[in-house]
């Protein structure tokens, strides 16, 4: 099963690396403990909605961008391990992979390019 807390902190600790940032200096900047927020990335501790915007300010990154990122993976995730529901009704059906992956190739999809890249792998 994935968690949320465990993608949320993948998210986190990519954004932060990408800036080339410790995890120092961003901890100084949100005002949290260095090993709290070591935890938030390893997804071991949930973050609160406010330590989460702190964590945002600090890296200069919106907190929607951060929740959509998180969103798209959980959604990848969950359709990686989603069972066939072949008994199911229809409307209680997970979106069968093809369909998806053809939804999300096509120039209506505005999302992170990465998630394109592992839907169409």
């Amino acid at each position: 099963m994935v968690l949320l807390r465990q993608l949320l902190g993948d998210v986190l600790r990519r954004l932060r690396v990408r800036q080339a940032r410790t995890l120092r200096e961003v901890s100084t900047l949100a005002r949290v403990s260095l090993g709290y927020l070591s935890e938030v990335e390893r997804g071991q501790k949930e973050a609160s909605s406010e330590l989460l915007a702190s964590i945002c300010g600090a890296l200069g990154v919106p907190l929607s961008q951060v929740l959509r990122e998180v969103s798209d993976q959980f959604a990848l995730a969950e359709l990686q391990h989603a069972p066939v529901l072949a008994d199911a009704p229809e409307h209680e059906r997970l979106p069968m992979a093809e369909t998806v992956s053809s939804t999300i190739s096509g120039p209506e999809f505005d999302g992170f390019p990465e998630v394109k890249d592992m839907v169409a792998a």
